[in-house]
Order: structure tokens, then C-alpha cells, then sequence
């Protein structure tokens, strides 16, 4: 398990959380914390609330109660410019990957430089091979399409789309989910190191065990 960093500053604040649907209640009065440099997994079986808990923290899901902080900000009470700011210090791994079908990998991890940083393609497409490179993809496979490359390749990409922007939190949603037993220690194993090396915390769903003894902090 990794070593666990020292825990000093919130980046994520959860308190009294409550979501419903109906009548059925899938967080009542939840709390956590999540350190700056920490990877904290949240394990459960599917439909046990581990996604509805992640869209509720990232500001897409608002909750029928409690107060969620990120970075010190409750994202619901923001402007939209406001709001913006803050979203641009995290990155979200959706559990499909969530890649551009029609965009080869260089242009969808160049996308949110030109949107959110805005540079020019020519920029956004250097960095974009950087952050590929960084994920552990050869050169070639900036060039490629989601729909050719293997399950673990298009994790990777979609890992470096996430990290375009530097973020200081990463958000993982079963990032493992549809990886061979092989492909899954590797991606552990990459987090776990990019983690070290860049030193931003991470907010983890699974259900792999696996997974949470491998990278996970807590």
C-alpha cells in the first residue's frame, strides 16, 4: 500500500451529504475528507451510490442535503465564472473513458487546453503528445482513434486528458473497470507514481479490491 501523506489541508470537505431518488436513500449523513496529496478510494458494489457520491462532489449531481467544499468552494453557490475557475483544477476519468470517437488521442487531450487554457491548436497538440508520453503511450499512438487501440491504451489516454490541465484533484471513476488483471495493476501502478511525481490528490470509485490495496491511501 502506498505511503500515506501527511494530512494537513482539506481539498475536499463532505458533510451530512444526503441523496435520495424517491424513497430511495442512497447517502444519508455522509462525511469524508480528502487530503491534498492523498489518494482516497470509496469501494462498493455496483449500484451502491459510488458514481451518484463523484457527480455530487465535481458539482453535477446537487444533493437533496449537506454541504460539499472543494478547493474551499461550494461549487453550487458560485457564478458560472466562478465555478469555472474551480473546475479547471480538477480532472474527471469517466468510467468509459468518455474519449471523442471522432478526435484521434492528440486532439482529445489537446481539447480542454484550447477550450480552458486557450492555446493554439499547435500548443495544445505538443502538450497533448507530452501528457500522452507521460501516461506511458508511444508516440505513434497520438495519432490513433479511440474505437483502434485496447481497453488499457484508451484508459491511459483518457488519463492524460484528465491531467491536461495540471489538476490538483483527479477525479477516478472505476478506472480499472473492463482492464485484464495485468492491465489494471499497471494503471494502479501509474497513478500511484504520477501521484508521487506530480503530487495531486485523487477521489477514487471502485468496486477492485485490488485496486484500493494497490494505490489507494485510504
Amino acid at each position: 500500500m502506498p505511503q500515506q501523506p501527511e494530512r494537513e489541508e482539506a481539498v475536499i470537505r463532505v458533510q451530512g451529504l444526503v441523496n435520495r431518488f424517491g424513497d430511495n436513500v442512497v447517502h444519508e449523513g455522509l462525511d469524508l475528507t480528502l487530503y491534498r496529496g492523498e489518494i482516497l478510494g470509496v469501494v462498493g458494489g455496483s449500484g451502491t451510490g459510488k458514481s451518484v457520491l463523484l457527480r455530487s462532489i465535481v458539482g453535477l449531481k446537487r444533493p437533496n442535503d449537506g454541504t460539499v467544499e472543494v478547493l474551499n468552494q461550494r461549487l453550487n453557490e458560485l457564478s458560472e465564472s466562478q465555478r469555472s475557475q474551480v473546475e479547471r483544477r480538477f480532472g474527471v476519468l469517466f468510467q468509459r473513458g468518455a474519449l471523442f470517437s471522432s478526435l484521434n488521442l492528440q486532439e482529445n487531450v489537446a481539447l480542454p487546453l484550447i477550450e480552458h487554457a486557450k492555446l493554439s491548436r499547435q500548443e495544445a497538440e505538443y502538450l497533448a503528445r507530452i501528457k500522452l508520453s507521460l501516461v506511458g503511450l508511444p508516440p505513434h499512438a497520438a495519432r490513433q482513434f479511440p474505437e483502434s487501440l485496447s481497453g488499457g491504451m484508451v484508459k491511459r489516454a483518457a488519463l492524460a486528458r484528465a491531467l491536461a490541465l495540471d489538476p490538483d484533484i483527479l477525479f477516478l471513476d472505476e478506472p480499472t473497470a473492463g482492464l485484464d488483471p495485468i492491465g489494471a495493476a499497471a494503471f494502479d501502478q501509474l497513478l500511484v507514481t504520477l501521484r508521487d511525481a506530480m503530487g495531486f490528490s485523487v477521489f477514487l470509485v471502485t468496486h477492485d479490491l485490488d485496486t484500493l490495496y494497490a494505490a489507494c491511501d485510504r
